[in-house]
């Protein structure tokens, strides 16, 4: 079965079919309804399910580490706004506060596997103690690590909080992390107004209404690194 992605921005939800057209990304269909729309019925049937899909961050670096495109799989990286140290610190007052909306449709369709990502402050912290006792309570192993872009050689920081959620306990084989090569020659990079480097895939969207210097930044600010999310989802798959 193909995979289901949600992004509701017009210009990286066509970046999006641009990188799975040109087979960067797992197959699948794009959904630009808000998650809010979304209901878990929409999700049934699909092997993987990426929410708040961005620019394909997470299926990237799913196959980087060797996962494959028909192992069942769920991501999301809820928005970073209402928790960083840079924006408005609405917490869970913020209107993009959607672990909720996310959460009801994990404890509905009780995907085996669970990846995500959050910023990491004392805001996401906290937030992540939230999701941790959310899925604890239906089930779910939880396990995080605080991680940065430059402690894999990446030219940034980008501190994040890596969070994975597992349904089950498997026995049997384990599944064997891949050894990464360079990672960083595929991609380009990007300078951004405030001077931090993204690195991206280098199929890139062309879409209407929006200029590409708004579009880039705009898709670059919301990215995981897949690199360093690759290195996480190895470790995953070494322990599990």
């Amino acid at each position: 079965m193909t995979a289901y992605y949600n992004e509701f921005d017009p210009y990286a939800a066509q970046w999006l079919r641009n990188l799975i057209a040109a087979g960067h990304l797992p197959a699948g269909v794009v959904d630009e309804r808000s998650i809010a729309e979304v209901c878990a019925d929409d999700l049934a049937g699909f092997d993987q399910c990426h929410l708040f899909a961005g620019v394909g961050g997470w299926p990237l670096a799913l196959r980087l580490a060797g996962w494959p495109d028909d192992r069942p799989v769920w991501t999301g990286s809820c928005p970073c706004q209402p928790l960083s140290s840079a924006g408005q610190r609405k917490g869970h007052a913020d209107e993009r506060h959607l672990w909720p909306t996310f959460y009801n449709l994990i404890s509905q369709r009780r995907p085996s596997e669970v990846f995500g990502e959050q910023v990491a402050s004392k805001d996401g912290r906290e937030w992540l103690a939230g999701v941790r006792a959310d899925l604890e309570n239906v089930g779910y192993a939880v396990g995080a690590a605080d991680l940065c872009a430059a402690g894999i050689g990446a030219p940034h920081i980008r501190q994040r909080l890596y969070w994975v959620a597992d349904a089950k306990s498997r026995q049997g084989e384990r599944g064997q992390p891949r050894v990464l090569p360079d990672a960083w020659t595929p991609f380009d990079t990007w300078d951004t107004p405030r001077g931090a480097v993204r690195v991206v895939p280098r199929s890139k969207a062309v879409a209407h209404g929006l200029s590409n210097s708004v579009g880039f930044v705009r898709a670059f600010g919301n990215a995981i690194v897949p690199q360093l999310g690759a290195q996480f989802v190895s470790a995953y798959m070494e322990a599990a």
